[in-house]
C-alpha cells in the first residue's frame, strides 16, 4: 500500500530498455537513484514546512539497502518514502520499492532502504538548519526511531575513526551512486562470467563533497566471497581539476553485494576469491565479518516470525 500520512510520498516510473543490463534486469544503480530522489523530495518538503530560512535536504548516509527481487524492463517501479524519525538536525526516511507488471497487475516488494538527510541553508550550503519535529503515532515509535538514530550515529563515528574521514552531507548524489553500482557490477561480472544482480548495499558514506569541475575516478575491488555472494568495495576519488592547490581526495565509499544467477534466475555458486597479499587477507576477513554479522541479523529478524 502507498503511504498516506503527511510525511509520506510515492513516485512511479516505468522501466525502459536503457535502464537494464544485458539480462534485462534493471540496474541496481537506477533503483538507488530513484530511492535517493524520493528521500530528497520528502525531506526537503518537510524541512521547509515551517516559516524560516529556506533549505535543501542533503543526503548524509544511506543505510544498508536490500534488493529483494529484480525489477524488469516494462514494469512500473513505485517508490514510497516516509519520514519515520527526526532529530534536531537530521531526518530519517524509510523507502520501499514495489514493482508492478502492468499487463497482469502483479506487484512485489523489490527494495527496502533507510536514508538520513540534513537540511542545508539555500543561501549558505555550509550551514545546517534545525529540523521541524514530526508527530509520532506513539511513544514506542519515537523510542525506536531514537534507537536507530543512535546506532547510525555510532557507525558513522566508527567509520570516521577507521578511515580518518568526516561524513559530509551532499546534494544530488544519485548519479554518483548509480555509477558506483555499475562499477561494482563490472567487477562481479568479470569474476563470475555470468548474469549478476545487486543483492544489497552496505552503508554508503559521503566523506567529502565533490566540487564542481572535479574529475572523479570510481574504483571497485572484490573483497570477499561466500558460497553464493560477492562483496565489492567501491570508492570514489575526486581530483580538483581546476583547483590545483588541492590534492585528490576520497569522496564516497560503500560495499556492494552481488549474486550470480543462471538463465532461470536461480542463484549459482560463486568462484572463490583467491587472496595472496596480507592486505587482501585482511580485507577478506573484514568482509567475512560483515557477512556473518548481516546473516545473524537476518536470522534474528526471521526468528520471531517462526515462533508465532
Amino acid at each position: 500500500m502507498p503511504p498516506t500520512g503527511p510525511g509520506a510520498i510515492q513516485i512511479s516510473r516505468i522501466m525502459r530498455p536503457d535502464d537494464a543490463n544485458i539480462a534485462g534486469n534493471v540496474h541496481g544503480g537506477t533503483i538507488l537513484k530513484m530511492i535517493e530522489e524520493a528521500g530528497a523530495i520528502i525531506s526537503t518538503r518537510h524541512c521547509n514546512s515551517q516559516s524560516g530560512e529556506r533549505c535543501v535536504a542533503a543526503l548524509a548516509r544511506v543505510e544498508r539497502t536490500d534488493f529483494l527481487s529484480p525489477v524488469c524492463i516494462g514494469e512500473v517501479a513505485h517508490v514510497s518514502a516516509e519520514i519515520t524519525y527526526t532529530s534536531k538536525r537530521s531526518v530519517e526516511v524509510q523507502v520501499n520499492v514495489v514493482s508492478e507488471n502492468i499487463l497482469t497487475g502483479v506487484k512485489k516488494v523489490t527494495n527496502q532502504a533507510t536514508l538520513w538527510y540534513v537540511p542545508l541553508a539555500l543561501q549558505n550550503v555550509h550551514k545546517v538548519l534545525e529540523v521541524p519535529p514530526i508527530q509520532y503515532a506513539g511513544k514506542e515509535q519515537e523510542e525506536e526511531g531514537r534507537r536507530r538514530y543512535e546506532e547510525q550515529k555510532l557507525e558513522r563515528l566508527e567509520t570516521k575513526e577507521r578511515n580518518g574521514d568526516v561524513i559530509q552531507p551532499v546534494i544530488n548524489p544519485g548519479v554518483t551512486m548509480k555509477l558506483m553500482d555499475e562499477v561494482a557490477g563490472i567487477v562481479a561480472a568479470r569474476h563470475c562470467k555470468t548474469n549478476i544482480v545487486t543483492a544489497s548495499v552496505d552503508a554508503i558514506n559521503f566523506h567529502e563533497k565533490i566540487k564542481k569541475g572535479s574529475v572523479i575516478t570510481i574504483s571497485g575491488r572484490m573483497t570477499f566471497t561466500s558460497n553464493k555472494s560477492m562483496e565489492i568495495s567501491v570508492f570514489v576519488d575526486a581530483d580538483p581539476f581546476v583547483d590545483e592547490s588541492q590534492e585528490r581526495y576520497r569522496a564516497v565509499s560503500a560495499f556492494f553485494t552481488y549474486v550470480s544467477l543462471n538463465k532461470e534466475g536461480k542463484p549459482l555458486p560463486v568462484p572463490q576469491l583467491v587472496v595472496e597479499t596480507e592486505d587482501e587477507r585482511r580485507r577478506f576477513e573484514e568482509g567475512k565479518g560483515r557477512y556473518l554479522q548481516t546473516k545473524a541479523k537476518r536470522q534474528a529478524k526471521m526468528q520471531p516470525l517462526t515462533q508465532q
